[in-house]
């Protein structure tokens, strides 16, 4: 095993991860730690989800993620998607685990766009009949 790529993406937020052997440590974006990144322990929650669910052992392997678009939510969990599909390439047996978390989907949810002569998506201008 030299290096596992995977991408996660959520909304308009696309993580590519390099994973490789290690000390456990997760760089995002060049030189920040996850915890710098993402200071919420909710978002940080998300990161950490797949290890805790898959009860794998994440100090040996180092995880460089190239987060773009979106929010910070958004960006968390592509992050974790990213995670949990590079989790299954190393060890397959752990696929049934995150499966039922549902870890292995990608949320298809977007923002809907906004349509013409209304305020947004689906609002429409207040009525006024005099």
């Amino acid at each position: 095993m030299e290096v596992i790529n995977t991408t996660g993406k959520r909304k308009t937020s696309v993580a590519r991860i390099y994973l490789k052997k290690g000390t456990g440590k997760i760089i995002i974006n060049d030189n920040r730690d996850y915890k710098e990144y993402f200071p919420s322990s909710t978002l940080q929650y998300y990161i950490t989800q797949p290890f805790k669910v898959s009860e794998f052992d994440n100090s040996k392997y180092d995880i460089y993620a190239n987060i773009q678009g979106g929010g910070v939510t958004g960006q968390a969990q592509a992050l974790r998607l990213a995670i949990s599909k590079a989790i299954t390439q190393i060890n397959p047996e752990l696929r049934p685990a995150l499966k039922k978390e549902g870890l292995l989907t990608r949320d298809p949810r977007m923002v809907e766009r906004k349509k013409y002569g209304r305020k947004k998506a689906r609002k429409r201008f207040q009525f006024t009949k005099r």
